[in-house]
């Protein structure tokens, strides 16, 4: 199954903590790195949310981010450690007089670890809420990755449909090539009124023929041509495959144009080409 790398997904749910949000976005990239925003209190899942995003995507750039809305009985349960903050007054105080420099309001005590306290939120509870959230947005990214890469798919499938034409088209017209070249041999040869002997000259005209065979390239690129065709239909992440493999379309694309004895051969290597690397820069799309 061919899947993009490039998607956006989200999930939101309404907890008997707050809303939770995930949203995610994927772009482009040779192995799986995530970026991850987490609210404090959830900071200790990034190890589950890593296991779980490596579970479900194999490749790609993914940034995630968790926003969490607390309910509103959630956020009158926060309340101040009245006597941290009255030591982290007094440190202040002790420590102006050697550095007048230093400035502290209200605020900035306020978010010094352990001076808000939660009294009322059951973490445990909340955590799992923040999986459940997460693998919904993951079934809407590998959703969304599977109908990209099914268009993406049928792109391509033009294209195959396109080389196997081309393949075709070639192989129809190779003996009229060989008959013209023998043609164009003989005619140079009694161009030169001179005795030769024939065992020789049938010898240079296998040389000339062997120069410009092409079977062999026509038949790896009918062969590259099933086996992207058998790829598509692999379950697993298959960019890479198929990266490797347009390598060697292109490579079976160029010894034609080399050994090409006629314009239409020249054309064809070029129609391939241009064909090939078409499909080469959808494949950098894929998982």
């Amino acid at each position: 199954m061919l899947r993009s790398m490039t998607a956006f997904a989200s999930a939101e749910a309404d907890t008997g903590h707050g809303t939770l949000a995930i949203e995610l976005r994927s772009v482009n990239h040779r192995y799986l790195e995530l970026g991850l925003r987490l609210p404090d209190e959830l900071r200790s899942l990034e190890p589950a949310i890593r296991e779980r995003v490596a579970a479900r995507l194999a490749r790609g750039k993914v940034d995630l981010g968790l926003r969490w809305k607390p309910a509103v009985a959630e956020a009158s349960a926060i309340t101040v450690d009245e006597e941290r903050v009255a030591r982290l007054a007094e440190t202040v105080n002790s420590l102006s007089a050697k550095f007048p420099e230093i400035r502290v309001d209200f605020t900035s005590l306020l978010s010094f670890p352990g001076v808000l306290v939660d009294r009322g939120t059951d973490l445990d509870a909340l955590r799992a809420s923040a999986l459940n959230v997460l693998d919904a947005a993951l079934d809407d990214m590998v959703a969304t990755r599977a109908r990209e890469g099914e268009r993406l798919g049928a792109f391509m499938s033009e294209r195959l449909d396109g080389i196997e034409r081309i393949v075709a088209e070639v192989r129809e017209h190779l003996p009229e090539v060989r008959t013209a070249l023998r043609t164009r041999f003989d005619a140079r040869i009694a161009d030169l009124k001179l005795p030769l002997e024939p065992g020789r000259i049938e010898q240079e005209v296998v040389m000339q023929l062997q120069r410009i065979d092409v079977d062999e390239e026509l038949d790896r690129l009918t062969a590259h041509v099933a086996e992207a065709r058998r790829i598509f239909r692999l379950k697993e992440a298959v960019g890479r495959r198929l990266d490797f493999l347009m390598q060697e379309f292109n490579r079976e694309a160029n010894t034609l144009g080399s050994k090409a004895a006629d314009p239409r051969t020249t054309n064809a290597a070029v129609e391939l080409k241009v064909l090939i690397e078409q499909m080469r820069e959808q494949v950098q799309n894929l998982e």
